[in-house]
Order: structure tokens, then sequence, then C-alpha cells
């Protein structure tokens, strides 16, 4: 198949890549971007492992395609931090004891950012349903939860002061 070449935004940069218009946006990233934060698991949009956020909205990295990638905007796990300093979520995760394998967390606290950027106060049941995508094989969830929590409460009183 014939190459593209597709300009986009990661991360707040332009990028301009010459690909397969089939190629997954996941392996864009992985392979001709090298941000390999966003992570493979199943390829069929089941586990939630490569979840970004595409023109604010969070997708299956693995579900789209370099063709439908020109003009947009994308925001991999690397572009959550601010520079050396971890954003809330990272933190919250970190101090929560909600990371083990680590497999899953990208695609999760990408999940917990867009539930956080639209909703500053969610309770339980919306941060459960905001996850719903997202699997992971190590945790029982509940500390992944809290963390969430503790997150939107830093999350508002960084924005009081």
């Amino acid at each position: 198949m014939d190459k593209i070449e597709v300009t986009f935004t990661v991360n707040e940069k332009k990028v301009t890549v010459k690909t397969a218009p089939d190629k997954p946006l996941l392996d864009v990233l992985r392979e001709d971007l090298l941000l390999t934060g966003t992570k493979q698991g199943c390829r069929t949009g089941e586990c939630g492992a490569c979840t970004v956020l595409l023109d604010s909205k969070t997708v299956n990295s693995c579900l789209v395609f370099a063709g439908q990638m020109e003009g947009r905007e994308v925001v991999t796990i690397e572009g959550i931090a601010n520079g050396d300093k971890l954003h809330p979520l990272q933190e919250a995760l970190i101090e929560e004891g909600a990371v083990q394998c680590g497999f899953c967390i990208p695609g999760i606290i990408i999940s917990a950012k867009d539930l956080l950027d639209k909703n500053a106060e969610p309770d339980e049941k919306e941060i459960k349903e905001a996850l719903a995508g997202n699997l992971c094989r190590c945790t029982g969830y509940s500390k992944i939860v809290k963390a969430v929590q503790s997150s939107a409460e830093k999350i508002r009183e960084s924005a009081d002061n």
C-alpha cells in the first residue's frame, strides 16, 4: 500500500509522518514517534491499554488509523506531566499504591484525566464508569478509584489557590 503524509499534533507538538493510511495510531505513536508510554494490549479496543485523547476525547488508539489523523490533536501519557512535575493523577496513583505492573496505568490515567477535565467532583460510580474500558489484571480497582478521588481533590484545591 502506498504511504501518505499526515500532519497532526501530539502533546502540543506538530508532527508529520509518512506511513500507510491503515496503520493504527498506536503503531504510529510507538514506532514512528517513539512514544512508547501508550501500551499495546488486545488490538481490538477491549482492554484500554492504548487509550489516548483524540481531539479531547478518549479513544483506543489501536482502532484509529493514520489516514484519519490529518489536522487532529492527540494527547498521550507522555503529554500529561508538566515537565518533571507529575500530573496529580500520576502522583495520587503512586501515593495510593495503585500501581502494580503498570501496564494498564497509562490508559487509566488518560481515561481518568478525561473524566476530571469534564467533572471536577466525580463520585465513585462516575469514576468506575469512566474507567470501565480499562482492564487491569493486577488490582481490584479500589486503590485506583481512591487515587482518582484523591487527585480530583488535589486538582480542585490547586484551582482554588
